[in-house]
Parts: C-alpha cells; sequence; structure tokens
C-alpha cells in the first residue's frame, strides 16, 4: 500500500519553490467548484489487499515481533493505509484527505497462526459533509469465490476521514452513500450514531462542563482513600497492588523523518502515529503490570493537529483507568469488595498524549489523544492524585461505560474475552 507519490527530494525542492505559505494552506482553493457530488454505492469504494505472509518470509520478517508474533502496530499502520484508499475512491483527487479519529479498533478473534491476511473495507456512512466513516477488518484469506467467515475475522474498526481542499486546508464536501440493502441501512445508521456521539463528546468534554454529580462522588470518595491511606491515625495504608497515576507514565520524543510521510509530502502518515502510540502503550502497561498485557482495543481516538515532517513528536502514555476500579461500587458492573479482592484480572486503560514542536522548540501544538485498552493476569488499580489526574480518570472511565452501553445495544465490542498479544 504505497502512500508517497513523489520522491521526498522532489517534493522539497517544489516546495522551495512555491513558498511556504503554499505549503501550510494559505494558497489558492484548488478543488473545482463543479465537482460531482451525486450519492455513491457503498461497494464503489471497496478495496482489499493481500498480506502473503504464509507464503512470503520475508514479508513476514517485516511483521514479526520478537515473540513470534504479528506486530499489532503495523497492521494498525496497513490499516490506516487502505483507509486512505478507500477514502480517495468515494472522493476522487480533487480534494486531500486526512485521519480526523479512530473510533475504534477491535479484536474479533486472536490471531495464533502465520496465515495470509485480507485488509479490506469501503465508506459505510458520508451524509454530504466533509467527513465520512470507514469500516475496516482484517480476516484470514477467505478460499477464492467465498467471503470471510466470522470466526476468521481477526480485527474490526472504524476511522473518520476528512476531506479538504488542497491549497486552503478548509473542509470539502463529500458525494453522500446510498443505502440500497437492509445491511447497508445497518451501516449506514451505525455510522450516523457514531457522528452523533462524537458531536455529543464534545459538547460534554470536562474542558467545558464540570464533572456531574456521580463522577463528583467517586472523585470525592478517591480523594477520602487517599486521606486515610496517608493517615498516621488509621491503620489502613495503600495496598501493594494500587498504584498512583503519575507513577505510570512514560514518555518518548523523536525527530518526524521523511520516510514516514503521508502522499501529501511534508506531513507525517496517521498510521505511523497509530504504530508508535500503541507500542508505547503496551509498554507503559506492561510496565504498570509487570507482565505482558493483551490488547483488547483501541478506543475513540482523535487526531488534532498534522504531524510536519522535521519536527519534534512527544508522546507521554499514562495508564488513567483500571477496571475493577480502586473504589467499589462507582462503576457499572462494579463488584463487592470481597469479589474485587479475588479478582486476578484487571482492564487497563492506557492514555497516549501527543504534542508536536518545531526542532527550535518555540512553538508547540497538540496532535491527537489515543486510547488503549489492555488486559493483564494481575489484580491492579491505578488512583489518580492532582485534579487533572482525576478529570483523565473520568474520562477514561466515561469511555468505558460507552463501550458497555454500545455491547448493550448489538454494537461489536469484541473486545471482552478475546485474547491477543503483540
Amino acid at each position: 500500500m504505497d502512500r508517497v507519490q513523489t520522491p521526498w527530494i522532489e517534493a522539497f525542492r517544489q516546495r522551495q519553490r512555491v513558498g511556504q505559505d503554499a505549503a501550510q494552506g494559505k494558497g489558492e482553493p484548488q478543488t473545482p467548484k463543479d465537482r460531482d457530488l451525486a450519492p455513491k454505492k457503498m461497494s464503489d469504494s471497496y478495496h482489499s489487499v493481500i498480506l502473503p505472509l504464509a507464503r512470503d518470509p520475508w514479508l513476514l520478517d517485516t511483521y514479526l515481533n520478537s515473540s513470534g508474533h504479528i506486530r499489532l502496530g503495523t497492521l494498525f499502520m496497513d490499516l490506516d493505509a487502505l483507509s486512505g484508499i478507500i477514502a480517495y475512491k468515494h472522493t476522487g483527487d480533487d480534494v486531500t484527505t486526512v485521519t480526523a479519529a479512530f473510533d475504534r479498533i477491535t479484536i474479533k478473534h486472536p490471531l495464533t497462526e502465520i496465515c495470509d491476511l485480507e485488509l479490506s473495507g469501503q465508506v459505510t456512512y458520508a451524509s454530504g459533509r466533509s467527513s465520512m466513516e470507514i469500516s475496516l477488518q482484517v480476516a484470514k484469506v477467505p478460499k477464492p469465490g467465498e467471503k470471510a467467515r466470522p470466526d476468521d475475522i481477526l480485527i474490526q474498526a472504524a476511522c473518520t476521514m476528512v476531506s479538504l481542499d488542497p491549497g486552503t486546508k478548509k473542509p470539502k464536501s463529500n458525494a453522500p452513500v446510498r443505502t440500497d440493502t437492509e445491511e447497508e441501512k445497518r451501516l449506514y445508521a451505525r455510522g450516523e450514531e457514531n457522528s452523533k456521539h462524537r458531536r455529543e463528546l464534545g459538547q460534554k468534554s470536562l474542558l467545558k462542563t464540570s464533572p456531574n454529580d456521580e463522577e463528583s462522588d467517586l472523585i470525592h470518595a478517591m480523594w477520602q482513600k487517599q486521606l486515610q491511606y496517608h493517615d498516621p491515625n488509621d491503620p489502613v495504608r495503600k495496598p501493594s497492588n494500587v498504584h498512583f497515576m503519575d507513577t505510570t507514565r512514560m514518555s518518548t520524543a523523536s525527530i518526524m523523518q521523511p520516510q514516514y510521510r503521508n502522499r501529501h509530502n511534508f506531513m507525517i502518515f496517521g498510521g505511523f502515529l497509530l504504530k508508535q502510540t500503541f507500542e508505547l502503550a503496551f509498554c507503559c502497561a506492561a510496565s504498570f503490570a509487570h507482565s505482558r498485557p493483551t490488547f483488547v482495543s483501541l478506543d475513540p481516538s482523535t487526531f488534532q493537529n498534522p504531524v510536519p515532517v522535521g519536527s519534534v513528536l512527544y508522546l507521554t502514555a499514562t495508564v488513567v483507568y483500571t477496571d475493577p476500579p480502586v473504589v467499589a461500587g462507582q462503576t457499572d458492573g462494579d463488584a463487592p469488595e470481597k469479589a474485587q479482592s479475588e479478582n486476578e484480572q484487571t482492564k487497563v486503560q492506557v492514555r497516549v498524549d501527543s504534542k508536536v514542536r518545531n526542532v527550535d522548540h518555540r512553538d508547540s501544538k497538540p496532535t491527537g489523544q489515543f486510547n488503549y485498552t489492555f488486559t493483564v493476569d494481575k489484580n491492579l488499580k491505578v488512583l489518580p492524585k492532582t485534579y487533572t489526574e482525576f478529570m483523565m480518570y473520568i474520562d477514561a472511565r466515561r469511555r468505558v461505560r460507552r463501550v458497555l452501553e454500545s455491547v448493550q445495544h448489538g454494537e461489536a465490542d469484541g473486545g471482552t474475552g478475546e485474547r491477543i498479544t503483540e
């Protein structure tokens, strides 16, 4: 899946000729005003790619990790590249498409063997606005003329792409998709619900509104736990399996090189960011648990600003939520205190915050927030201390509850009970 259309040296020289303003989206509009926006069939954008991992040992060599498993981060890169191909099949080349969010990446079944894989997807929601939802999957290659069986589907994902004018970088409308079958209507309705939920999240963000009464009670209960742990007159001390949030933090910094740029030449490919954030989240969960974590899902994650070639990318991973939580009786499905103490498996949510700076470190911008869920075969809990950490905890808790609601309404979760190791 080739992402780059122009060699870097040619793109670099062309930018020197046209100037920095054009490269930064301050140029003239380039999208034709008479662009065809007639409704399109979902199948018009369908695209699939075969990875012959079982037949090509040298290709397999680029996908394996040290324990002989397929690197999930590399598959995530491929899924993002595939979403770009699908988006352009729907929009044409008159616009620039960028990844705005990954609404979910879910493990459906564990990959327990080396086999050929088929990556496929199509646009399943586009209402005529600038954004579109693309549904993706990774499955074992089916027999000729057959579709992948449900048990052979390894990963399902949904991402949101946005179309921009190449010259001004302003949003441009896309053709809506048609719904000709009941299955297409179901897929469209799910995409419409996801779009609605994203708008609601923005309105209810903790940056705009304070925690609700239930969340405020939870914050107060955890604060009381901290006081109890530090009270010299109280015999209760922090259990060894409870860790303060600030002790789980892990960070990296790296210069963005042109080898990972996208087809627009001067910005880093979104799939590379997925790979980097996933592997840091995996390391963070492993450090927290002192054992190998099992990946469950990438929960709704956003790309806020592009990452330019030559910039410095900072990633910070933090364990922001554990289930069961440190305070019993505060979330949906909480087990009583006794049952929690006997539970030897914990869901761990790791949040990776990313920001980018110029190489001279003057300007800084947030570039995205990525939320990964793992399970570990230990009874561990995370406890926030500062107000900022409490807000990160509450935000993660809301995310967990949204996933539970999705499962209850019959949407695909796929992570519960399934195991795949990085």
